[in-house]
């Protein structure tokens, strides 16, 4: 079978029997069409040509990306091949036994306080204003994914209990307080919604200039105008609030485990990470600040 009526098979297999996103689907559909523009450059056009070695260039032309960028390619890639086998439609998965690389790890990266404080710190003349206010003091207060932002309803938000409910990764529902200035904010917000809202009515909290959800690319092009804006460093994701959230409630002494529920993390390995974040903070201002910290020559 040609290569490119593989992949079309395998992606249609995703969704239907799968069932997996569509955001998954396109990351899927963008490694295997990086990987079937190599075969092709190797003049290797059929699915039961490809061999072992070929992967394994691959994967080392591919070697100058992220460690993470890597072992997804070679997890799309082992998935492709197990379902060809599994198919019928070749007789040997020859990806089998390629080991994963490594995954070379690093800290997250955060805001400081102050940052924060200055990102935060919007002029509210419109209704965009208050969108972007309430949006980022919920994403930093409550620690959320920005796909979590940007899907949530106006049913979501339960003011009485300040409480927010999230539908996360693998579709599990947690609940995160919220603190005052999120409510405030949102409640101000609130107010000027309706302002945003065109012909057609929209369940989403937080709109667009097209009265609809504001998609995952608005909000990352707001965040860089408003860094952009007050001076702080463009390279910050909305992740990086995520980030922020968890180590700047650990270097206040918030308990491990309720920062694992609130980020809905299922792994409290993976919340462990802003410990040593925090750690790094320490001996950093330690190091700089401690008149002993280091020994005059």
């Amino acid at each position: 079978m040609k290569i490119t009526d593989a992949i079309e098979d395998f992606l249609n297999y995703c969704i239907f029997e799968k069932g997996l996103s569509d955001h998954t689907k396109d990351s899927y559909k963008n490694d295997l069409k990086v990987y079937e523009e190599f075969l092709k450059n190797r003049s290797i056009l059929d699915v039961s040509k490809i061999r072992s070695e070929d992967i394994k260039e691959f994967l080392k032309i591919r070697n100058n990306e992220e460690s993470s960028t890597v072992a997804h390619n070679l997890t799309v890639i082992k998935n492709f091949h197990a379902y060809l086998l599994k198919e019928n439609i070749i007789n040997k998965d020859v990806s089998e036994f390629i080991d994963r690389p490594k995954l070379r790890k690093t800290l997250p990266k955060t805001l400081s306080v102050e940052d924060i404080d200055k990102l935060l710190d919007i002029k509210l003349d419109s209704a965009f204003d208050y969108r972007n206010k309430a949006m980022l003091e919920l994403m930093y207060g409550c620690g959320l994914r920005v796909s979590e932002l940007i899907n949530l309803t106006l049913n979501d938000i339960d003011m009485t209990n300040c409480l927010i409910r999230i539908l996360g990764k693998g579709n599990k529902e947690r609940e995160i307080p919220i603190g005052e200035y999120s409510i405030y904010y949102l409640k101000e917000y609130l107010n000027v919604r309706d302002s945003l809202l065109k012909e057609k009515p929209c369940n989403k909290l937080f709109l667009n200039n097209h009265g609809t959800s504001i998609s995952r690319q608005g909000f990352f092009k707001m965040l860089k105008q408003l860094l952009k804006e007050k001076g702080l460093n463009t390279d910050v994701s909305p992740h990086t609030l995520r980030h922020s959230f968890a180590t700047h409630l650990i270097n206040r002494g918030a308990d491990l485990r309720s920062i694992q529920e609130m980020l809905g993390h299922s792994d409290i390995s993976t919340t462990k990470i802003y410990t040593k974040v925090s750690d790094e903070k320490v001996i950093e201002e330690y190091n700089l600040h401690h008149y002993r910290s280091k020994k005059e020559q």
